[in-house]
C-alpha cells in the first residue's frame, strides 16, 4: 500500500497527528474502525502509505487494546490502539484495567465530537460524545488529554509518551476532537523531539542503602530473594542470577513477569512455604503484592497467616509507591517492612551485586553459610523434580488429558525451536517442565484478571518476536471472551502457534462453588453448574477454521497429541500462518 501523492498535496490536522506517532517510531496501530477518528484512519493509509505505523484491524477494542499490552509486554517499547468514542473506550475498559494493574506503557487514542455543537451530525455524534472522554478511565490511567486545538497535540503526545515510559510505568490516553483531525491546515506545528522528551532516568538507592542491603544478605543465615516484576528488565534478570549463584539465595518468582531460571538450583518458588519458613531475611524486588507473596489465605474464610517468621529482617525494593490510586485497590494489603527502598530494580540489583562481591573478598563465614544452603536447597529441590517427572509419569495414560502431559509433549516439539511462551503455563506444569533459561522466553502473567487477555496479548508478542516461534498456551474461558482475534492474526498473517488448554469449564469458579458447597455443608456435585462449557461443548478449531486460521481437535487421547502439533508447526513455519490445536484436558 502506498501513500498517493495526488492525495498528500492537501494536508489535514489528522496527517500531523499521524507525523507524530512516526516521529516516534510507533510500530503498529490496533483499531476497530469509528467514524470518530475517520480522519486519522485515511492518514494511516492514505498519507503514510500503512507503513510506521502499519494499522491491525480488530473486531473489538479489547482486542486492540490487548494487542498494545502483549506487544509492550515483549518489546518493552509501546505501541497505539485507537477508540472509537464513547463507544469504542467503554467496550476497551477491562483490557485498559489490565494494562493498568501490569504497569504496562500502552498509548491509547481516541477521537470525540466534533466538540462544537453546530459541526456535530444529529445522532450519533451526540450520543456518543462526553465531556471529557478520559473521565471514564481516569481511575486507571497514568494520564489523559484531550488537546484543544492542533497546536496542541505536539506537547500533548510528548507529555503522553513520557508519562507511559516512566518507572513504573503504565497505559495513557489522549483524545482528539474530530474538527482538529479533520480541518485543512495550511501550516503544520513543528514535530516534537523525541530526544527532547525521553523519561527521567529512574531512581536508584544511596550508597549506603545498598550497602545495607548487602551486609544483610551476607550475615543473614537464610536469606530469600522474592521477585515479580523484576524480569521487565533484562539487566535486573541478569544481575539476579548472578547475584544467587553467588550467594546461593533462594528465589521465589511470583511471576507478573519470567524473573529466574526455572531450572536453577535456586528457583524455589514451589516451596515457598517451606523456603520462607526458615528465612531470617527477605528482600523483595518489584513485587506486587508483597503481602500476599509471604501469607497463605484461607479462600473459603479468607483468613490469612504468615509464612515467615515474625523475626525475619523483611526488605521490598520498588517503585509501586509513585502510581496509586484510590478507585481500585490494586495496590493489595499494606506489608510491613524493616527497610523500604523506592528505587528501581534495573539499578539497584547491579549495584547490590557489586557490592556483595566486593564484600566477599573479605575472609568471612559466609562461604560455609553459601555451602549449607547450595547443598540444603539444591538437593530438595533435585527431589522436587524428580517427583514432577514421576507424576507427569504415571498421568500420562490419563483422560482427559493431563496438564503435565500436555506440557511435557509440547515442550518437546517446540524445545529446539527458536520458541517464546506468549501466556499461560498449563497451570504451572510449564514451569515444572521446561527449561525457560532467558528473560526473553517467556512474557510472564498478567494481574488485572480480566478475561480476553490472551489471545490478543499472544498476537502482540508475536508482533514483537516475528523471528521467534510464538506459543500461546490458551484457556478455553479467557479465549470465548475474545475468540475473534485469530481473525486479526489470520488477516494480518501473523505466525503463531495456539494450543487451546480446555477443560470445559470457568473451573476457577466451579472450585469456588465447591468449597463454598462443601463449607456450608450442600451438595459439592452441584458445583458444575453455570460454570462448565458442555452441551454442546465448543469446536475450536472450526472456529478457527472459519476464520482462515489452521485448526485440529478437539485432542482426545494423548497418542494424538504430537502429530497434531507437528502439523499445527508446520502452518505456523513453512506457510506463515497462525494455528490452533484444541486439547481436552483435565482441570489442574
Amino acid at each position: 500500500m502506498q501513500a498517493n501523492d495526488r492525495l498528500t498535496a492537501r494536508r489535514y490536522g489528522s496527517d500531523f497527528i499521524v507525523d507524530i506517532l512516526q516521529q516516534y517510531d510507533i510500530p503498529y496501530v490496533a483499531f476497530n474502525p469509528g467514524a470518530s477518528f475517520r480522519g486519522i484512519h485515511d492518514s494511516l493509509i492514505n498519507y503514510l502509505g500503512n507503513k510506521a505505523p502499519k494499522f491491525l484491524e480488530c473486531t473489538h477494542e479489547e482486542i486492540s487494546v490487548a494487542i498494545a499490552h502483549g506487544y509492550a509486554r515483549a518489546s518493552g517499547k509501546p505501541m497505539v490502539a485507537i477508540l472509537h468514542n464513547v463507544v469504542g473506550l467503554q467496550h476497551a475498559v477491562m483490557a485498559i484495567y489490565n494494562a493498568w494493574c501490569d504497569r504496562i506503557p500502552v498509548i491509547l487514542l481516541g477521537g470525540t465530537g466534533p466538540m462544537s455543537y453546530v459541526n456535530r451530525r444529529p445522532g450519533s455524534e451526540w450520543v456518543h460524545t462526553a465531556l471529557v472522554q478520559g473521565n471514564l478511565i481516569r481511575d486507571f490511567v497514568k494520564w489523559d488529554d484531550q488537546p484543544a486545538d492542533l497546536q496542541s497535540t505536539p506537547e500533548s503526545f510528548a507529555r503522553a509518551y513520557r508519562t507511559a515510559m516512566t518507572e513504573p510505568r503504565g497505559p495513557v490516553y489522549v483524545c482528539y476532537d474530530a474538527a482538529i483531525q479533520e480541518n485543512e491546515q495550511v501550516e503544520f506545528p513543528d514535530l516534537p523531539d523525541p530526544a527532547k522528551f525521553q523519561p527521567p532516568e529512574s531512581p536508584t538507592a544511596a550508597p549506603e542503602v545498598v550497602e545495607r542491603v548487602a551486609r544483610l544478605l551476607l550475615a543473614a543465615d537464610h536469606p530469600v530473594i522474592v521477585v515479580d516484576r523484576l524480569g521487565r528488565s533484562p539487566v535486573a534478570y541478569d544481575a539476579l542470577i548472578k547475584l544467587a549463584d553467588l550467594l546461593m539465595i533462594p528465589v521465589i518468582d511470583q511471576g507478573n513477569r519470567h524473573n529466574f531460571p526455572t531450572r536453577h538450583p535456586m528457583a524455589l518458588q514451589a516451596i515457598a512455604g517451606e523456603v520462607l519458613a526458615a528465612a531470617d531475611a527477605i528482600l523483595g524486588l518489584d513485587v506486587m503484592d508483597f503481602f500476599g507473596a509471604l501469607h497463605t489465605v484461607d479462600r473459603v474464610t479468607r483468613q490469612t497467616q504468615p509464612m515467615f517468621s515474625s523475626t525475619a529482617h523483611v526488605a521490598h525494593v520498588t517503585l509501586d509507591d509513585y502510581v496509586m490510586g484510590s478507585w481500585s485497590h490494586d495496590f493489595r494489603r499494606l506489608q510491613p517492612t524493616d527497610d523500604m527502598i523506592a528505587a528501581d530494580t534495573a539499578r539497584f540489583v547491579p549495584q547490590l551485586l557489586a557490592r556483595c562481591a566486593e564484600l566477599m573478598l573479605a575472609p568471612s563465614l559466609a562461604t560455609e553459610k553459601i555451602q549449607a544452603r547450595a547443598q540444603r536447597w539444591g538437593t530438595r529441590l533435585a527431589r522436587l523434580r524428580v517427583t514432577w517427572q514421576e507424576q507427569c509419569q504415571r498421568q500420562g495414560g490419563e483422560s482427559p488429558i493431563a496438564l503435565s502431559t500436555l506440557a511435557a509433549t509440547v515442550w518437546d516439539v517446540v524445545k529446539d525451536e527458536p520458541w517464546i511462551l506468549a501466556n499461560g503455563t498449563a497451570n504451572g506444569w510449564v514451569k515444572r517442565l521446561w527449561n525457560i533459561e532467558r528473560q526473553d522466553q517467556y512474557v510472564g502473567k498478567y494481574s488485572g484478571g480480566g478475561l480476553g487477555y490472551g489471545m490478543g496479548a499472544a498476537i502482540g508478542v508475536a508482533l514483537a518476536y516475528p523471528q521467534r516461534l510464538c506459543v500461546n498456551l490458551q484457556s478455553d474461558g479467557d479465549f470465548l471472551f475474545t475468540p475473534t482475534a485469530l481473525w486479526t492474526a489470520a488477516h494480518h498473517q501473523i505466525p503463531l502457534l495456539n494450543i487451546m488448554v480446555n477443560n470445559r469449564s470457568y473451573y476457577n469458579s466451579e472450585e469456588h462453588g465447591a468449597k463454598i458447597a462443601a463449607h456450608r455443608g450442600r451438595p459439592v456435585e452441584n458445583a458444575h453448574f453455570g460454570t462448565r462449557l458442555e452441551n454442546p461443548a465448543f469446536d475450536f478449531a472450526a472456529m478457527a477454521r472459519s476464520m482462515g486460521v489452521y485448526g485440529e481437535g478437539p485432542i482426545l487421547r494423548v497418542e494424538d497429541i504430537e502429530p497434531a502439533l507437528r502439523r499445527a508447526l508446520h502452518a505456523v513455519k513453512v506457510e506463515g500462518r497462525p494455528a490452533l490445536v484444541d486439547v481436552v484436558t483435565q482441570n489442574r
